[in-house]
């Protein structure tokens, strides 16, 4: 069997570091894709040093024609891609801050990270991968976007991670009986730069999820929410 081919984005520490290093780990080939070009390629160096088969593409995911060259380059490079996961995001929200009063310039970015970003690069690298059958699309949302147990609170994260899952549910409806699945997953609060260190879950916590969505067999799971391995609601 040909050797699968991952793209993380916003990789370059925290969980999508550290799922680089799981799927890596796993003889996967990652590329990792980070905004900034120095902490990315620091970051691949690394992982390098520790025999991980991974190389780095700087991508801003707010960045509609740089999707359009990452998926050209993977397109000539690898022919289709097996593996995405939509990593990269922001909470931008102002601390305590409420939805009556964020700014809408606030709003925007976080969607253009969070959501517009995921669904330029599933357009970008989800039709290669139907010619050839195969796909895992993983993206990273949060429980703050769960509709049953919404709370208050930086509302421009929560929206965004709500259409996010949205966007999820509608891949996999349109994806159905082909063996390219699509799901959402909650790494839960981890200790990260967003997290911060009062966080309760490691980083290897936060992304094991999310490397398991991305290795699923064929006929697995599509269109679900996971969090530690389980289904958890909308």
């Amino acid at each position: 069997m040909d050797r699968k081919i991952a793209v993380v984005t916003g990789a370059n520490r925290g969980i999508g570091f550290e799922i680089c290093s799981q799927l890596a780990a796993k003889g996967i080939g990652v590329v990792l894709t980070s905004r900034d070009e120095a902490k990315g390629r620091m970051a691949v160096a690394q992982l390098r040093s520790k025999g991980l088969e991974v190389e780095f593409y700087q991508l801003d995911v707010t960045d509609a024609s740089g999707i359009q060259r990452l998926g050209g380059f993977l397109e000539r490079k690898y022919g289709a891609v097996d593996i995405l996961i939509n990593n990269a995001g922001i909470m931008a929200d102002a601390e305590g801050s409420g939805v009556l009063y964020v700014q809408l310039r606030v709003v925007r970015a976080t969607m253009e990270t969070n959501v517009y970003g995921p669904l330029l690069l599933c357009q970008a690298l989800i039709p290669p991968m139907r010619k050839k059958n195969f796909g895992r699309i993983v993206n990273i949302s949060s429980g703050s976007g769960q509709l049953s147990e919404m709370g208050r609170g930086t509302p421009a994260y929560r929206i965004s991670k709500t259409a996010l899952n949205a966007l999820t549910r509608t891949l996999a409806a349109e994806l159905k009986g082909t063996n390219i699945l699509v799901n959402s997953m909650c790494p839960g609060w981890v200790k990260t730069d967003m997290g911060g260190p009062n966080a309760v879950r490691t980083v290897a916590e936060g992304a094991d999820t999310a490397v398991w969505l991305a290795t699923l067999p064929d006929g697995g799971a599509s269109g679900g929410f996971y969090r530690d391995r389980k289904a958890i609601s909308w």
